[in-house]
Parts: structure tokens; C-alpha cells; sequence
């Protein structure tokens, strides 16, 4: 993917509002058939699962030492993840058709794969609002239909049937994760407040991940636009959320940024960081892209030990280089990332990821938006195995 799709593909957190779309208007197209494996672009154990790729990681440590780490997902997982993608299709039309492009395959690479260790993967296709239309809209040249609002409810229809086919036939009173980023967020965002927030089914619910996304809370309490669903304060505990967008301690989020602020009054936008669930700083353990359809950027920049030849794996671990904190700053609530370089150590000081304009520099409004799941994966799985541990344990 090119640095200009990717960046465009920020704008996919406008696309799901937590107010929620509109309902549609007009006819709605027809419905998918999820029963066919075909509709899903990752499944444990499928022919063609999008998930079963190579993850190997060179993790490089701060003295410039290197060594490999391998990965393997567990089919026979105990629990469940259900996965919505971002914005990613570079399809002609406003609606994403159902045919799995690079864009999918490499997302799913760098934001889920990744989970197979402790959980079934489960991640329809769905008829996406997409970049095309976006671009459009930020041209100020919109497509024919854009602003209908059963253009916009194409996607979150699919998925809440995806989902509905999945509970009937696949969950059989398992415990699932739901992880979403950006305009996924947006999705199960909608999923989650209109068909498991107080609902018999919230009882299989491990815990929801919400990346790049501004879920309501309100003012000094865990709850908020979700009634019964609080925000994750431990590892162990399940039924809960984790939200959050980020931004670099050095470029905080100005005055137009559409993250880190809630739209209603006496609400913040939710930062569970999953670094330290608890609260305060915690260490970040990152999974970087090292090629440019997972890293972000158009291409590969960072020398990851200096007087080295970068490291061939599609992945990129650098233990220790990466902090992050949740704060409240200038009216925003978001995760703060730090970088920890070390000017006299051979290790990089600099970590790639930023939206960047026309100019080439950062667009500050969106942050980190583009690696919010490669910068708290490790961090995010290890979570998911010990909520699901938590989970069974109380089953």
C-alpha cells in the first residue's frame, strides 16, 4: 500500500461516529451469505485463511544484538476473536466489494494474525465504506450517493449479520474477543452498544478492543456510551473494554483532531493503555512492520542497528524503546507513546508511523494512528490469554 492510501485510510474513524449512522433510507443491497467460508477473509483452519501467515520477528535489542522469533497460532484455541478491519479498499465504487485485496491481506497481517496464539480468528469481509469515497469527500468532490445513509450502513449491516452467523452457529457458548481499528472500531462500536451491552450474549463477551477510536466515557467513571461494559483496569478482568488512540509524547493531538476528545458534554474519550491496564506508564512491546504493506509507509526507512543490514523478517521487535501512558492534556484523553532512544547505543531512536501531509511531514490531527495496534500488540495478545484464562476460570 502506498503512503498516500495509507494515510487516507485515517479517515476512516469519521466514517462510525459513536452517535452511530443513520439508519438507511433506501433498499439496502442484498444480504451476504455467511455460511460460505468465502464471505470470511479469516477462520481458523479454512483453505485460504488470510491469518495463517508468516509473522517471524527479528527483535533488536538496545545494545544492536539480534535474534529471531518464531510464531505459531494454536487452532485448538479455548475462546474466540472476532476481528473488523479498518478502511483499506482502494475499490472503485462507495461500497468495498467482497473480494479480499492486498489492503485486507496486509492488515490482517499486521493488527490480528498475531492473536491466533490465544484465540479462534473469525474476520468477515464486509462492504466497507472506502478509501475511494473518502478521498472524494476530502477533495471536496463527493461521489454520487456518499452521503446517503444507506451507503453509509452497508458495513455495519454486513457485520452485524456476520456476527449473528457466527453466534449461531460457530460460538457454541464460547468466550470471545472482539477487536476492531479505526472505521472496525466505528463498527463494533454500533455491534456492541445495540446487540451485547446488557444483553444475554454480553455474558460470552471476554473483552472488546477498540483501537484509533474515541469511545465516550464519562467524566470519572469506566462506563459511559456502553451502559454495563467498563473499561479493562487488569489483565484478569473480563467483560470489559480497552479504547484507545495514540499520539507521540512530541506531537500531542491539536485543536482539529478527531480523536482524543468524546463528542458530548461531561464525557472523555476512553484510555484503557494496554501497557499498564492499571494506570501510569508501562512499557510497550511492539510488533513494527518491516516492509511497507505492514509498516505503514511507502517505504522502509529505519536502519534498526546502525552499521547492520536491516533484518529480512516482516517484523520488527525492539524491547525497551517504546513507553506509553494515558493522559488528559488540553481538553484530550489519549495514549501518550514515548519513545526511549539512547543516542550512544547502535539501536534506532526513531520509530516510523505517522500520517504524514502532502509535505511530508506528520499531519499531528491524526498521531499514530496508522501502527495504534502494531505499538501495543504483544502487550495486547498476552492480555487476551490472561482474560481468557479468567474467563473459563469463572465459567
Amino acid at each position: 500500500m502506498s503512503r498516500k492510501l495509507l494515510s487516507a485510510l485515517a479517515v476512516s474513524a469519521a466514517i462510525v461516529a459513536p452517535g452511530f449512522a443513520a439508519q438507511a433510507q433506501t433498499a439496502a443491497p442484498a444480504k451476504n451469505d455467511y455460511a460460505d467460508k468465502a464471505s470470511w477473509l479469516c477462520w481458523t483452519g479454512k483453505p485460504g485463511d488470510a491469518c495463517a501467515v508468516d509473522l517471524t520477528t527479528t527483535v533488536v535489542r538496545a545494545d544492536g544484538s539480534e535474534s529471531v522469533e518464531t510464531f505459531k497460532a494454536d487452532p485448538k484455541a479455548p475462546v474466540d476473536c472476532f476481528y473488523v478491519y479498518p478502511t483499506v479498499s482502494n475499490d472503485p465504487g462507495i461500497s468495498s466489494d467482497m473480494i479480499a485485496g492486498p489492503e485486507e491481506l496486509g492488515v490482517v497481517k499486521a493488527q490480528l494474525a498475531r492473536f491466533g496464539s490465544k484465540c479462534r480468528i473469525y474476520a468477515p469481509l464486509y462492504r466497507q465504506f472506502t478509501l475511494t469515497a473518502l478521498r472524494a469527500n476530502a477533495a471536496g468532490k463527493p461521489m454520487a450517493g456518499s452521503a446517503d445513509p444507506a451507503a453509509r450502513a452497508v458495513g455495519y449491516n454486513d457485520v452485524a449479520d456476520a456476527w449473528a452467523y457466527y453466534l449461531a452457529h460457530e460460538n457454541h457458548g464460547r468466550g470471545v474477543v472482539l477487536i476492531g481499528h479505526s472505521q472496525g472500531s466505528g463498527v463494533l462500536t454500533q455491534l456492541i452498544a445495540k446487540e451485547i451491552d446488557g444483553k444475554p450474549v454480553q455474558a460470552r463477551l471476554i473483552s472488546a478492543i477498540l483501537m484509533g477510536t474515541r469511545l465516550p466515557v464519562d467524566k470519572g467513571k469506566d462506563t459511559g456510551l456502553f451502559k454495563t461494559i467498563p473499561l479493562c483496569k487488569a489483565p484478569s478482568q473480563t467483560g470489559c473494554v480497552i479504547a484507545y488512540a495514540s499520539f507521540r509524547d512530541t506531537i500531542p493531538p491539536p485543536a482539529n483532531s478527531l480523536f482524543g476528545k468524546a463528542p458530548g458534554e461531561g464525557q472523555i474519550a476512553a484510555c484503557a493503555n494496554p501497557a499498564n491496564l492499571a494506570g501510569g506508564p508501562g512499557d510497550l512491546h511492539a510488533y513494527l512492520g518491516n516492509s511497507p504493506a505492514i509498516s505503514g509507509q511507502a517505504a522502509p526507512r529505519t536502519v534498526w542497528a546502525k552499521g547492520k543490514a536491516n533484518p529480512t523478517t516482516p517484523f520488527i521487535s525492539t524491547p525497551g524503546l517504546l513507553s506509553a501512558q494515558c493522559v488528559e492534556k488540553n481538553g484530550f484523553s489519549y495514549l501518550e507513546v514515548h519513545v526511549n532512544g539512547v543516542a550512544a547505543d547502535p539501536r534506532t531512536d526513531t520509530i516510523e508511523g505517522d500520517v504524514l501531509g502532502a509535505d511530508g511531514q506528520p499531519n499531528a490531527s491524526w498521531g499514530l494512528h496508522l501502527i495504534d495496534a502494531h505499538l501495543a500488540m504483544g502487550n495486547l495478545v498476552d492480555i487476551v490469554g490472561a482474560e481468557s484464562k479468567a474467563w473459563l476460570a469463572k465459567k
